[in-house]
């Protein structure tokens, strides 16, 4: 009798660990993630821009740092879907759903 052979292997775990690697898949390519991060990364670009705007600039857009509040803006709206992300993470769906037909 061989001792070396595969130990027995309990279907429960197996489910458990797949489960796992769904849910991180899931996690991994959630689409808020992107754009949150993407968000965030030219939030910070066109923030610097704005803060160093030459008067020219700024006059010609009648006084108003318009790179500054629109990267302020990007700046905060990916922090919010990074947050939203973070707090409601995605699910994978179950595996013996099925889809519905289109």
């Amino acid at each position: 009798m061989d001792n070396h052979s595969q130990p027995a292997q309990d279907p429960l775990i197996d489910s458990t660990q797949e489960e796992q690697r769904r849910s991180a898949a899931a996690r991994l390519f959630d689409i808020r993630r992107v754009i949150g991060g993407l968000f965030v990364a030219y939030g910070i670009i066109v923030t610097l821009i704005g803060i160093f705007d030459s008067r020219a600039e700024i006059d010609k857009a009648e006084g108003v740092r318009i790179n500054l509040w629109a990267g302020l803006s990007m700046l905060v709206f990916g922090l919010l879907m990074l947050l939203w992300q973070w707090l409601r993470p995605a699910e994978p769906p179950a595996p013996n759903e099925q889809q519905p037909d289109a």
